[in-house]
């Protein structure tokens, strides 16, 4: 079964090839050669998931979906949240939101934080939405070279290793995008 994943982001398409199942053949926007900007305009992260997949659907794809994943900080209210990609500004630039966070809690100990995935599936006509989470520690500084994203400072709870210092196998195993993708896998597994 093909399926279209919204996304331009190699990190994560090559995340999610490696967690598919044996049977699914997963297409990136460039593999289908789309290169519309999908806006990410909601206000929440299931919000931003059901947009882009719906951009899609509306295109006439019928089996596609999208995620959005936020990393949310107790010590900093909630932040960064659904503009986690854009926490230091517009570039997108992982070293730049992971020193803001850093500096931001700098003295704070409150460092709990959590990882959440939202993934919209489209498929059948309808939208279906699944979730993975996990909760963590935002450390005092940048561990690892794995990962991407704020890997390097997130460190799950009863593990040693932040993600970027695991192995995309053990990430993979217990990620917020592995939890929310094993719903869908299983949901489709039902159809």
């Amino acid at each position: 079964m093909q399926l279209i994943f919204a996304s331009a982001n190699e990190h994560k398409i090559t995340e999610i090839r490696q967690l598919l199942p044996a049977g699914y053949e997963l297409l990136s926007l460039a593999d289908i050669g789309f290169h519309d900007e999908i806006p990410e305009t909601a206000e929440t992260i299931e919000g931003n998931a059901r947009l882009k997949a719906q951009f899609l659907a509306d295109k006439q794809i019928s089996a596609c979906f999208a995620d959005d994943t936020g990393l949310v900080t107790s010590g900093l209210n909630g932040e960064p949240g659904v503009y986690s990609a854009r926490y230091a500004g517009e570039a997108k630039n992982a070293d730049a939101n992971m020193d803001l966070i850093l500096s931001k809690l700098e003295g704070n100990s409150d460092r709990s934080a959590y990882f959440i995935t939202v993934i919209a599936l489209w498929i059948g006509g309808e939208m279906h939405v699944f979730r993975g989470r996990v909760d963590g520690t935002i450390l005092t500084e940048k561990r690892g070279t794995q990962g991407f994203g704020y890997d390097p400072i997130f460190q799950p709870i009863g593990y040693s290793k932040t993600f970027a210092e695991m192995t995309s196998e053990e990430k993979n195993a217990l990620s917020h995008r592995g939890r929310a993708l094993q719903q869908m896998m299983a949901f489709l597994e039902r159809r």
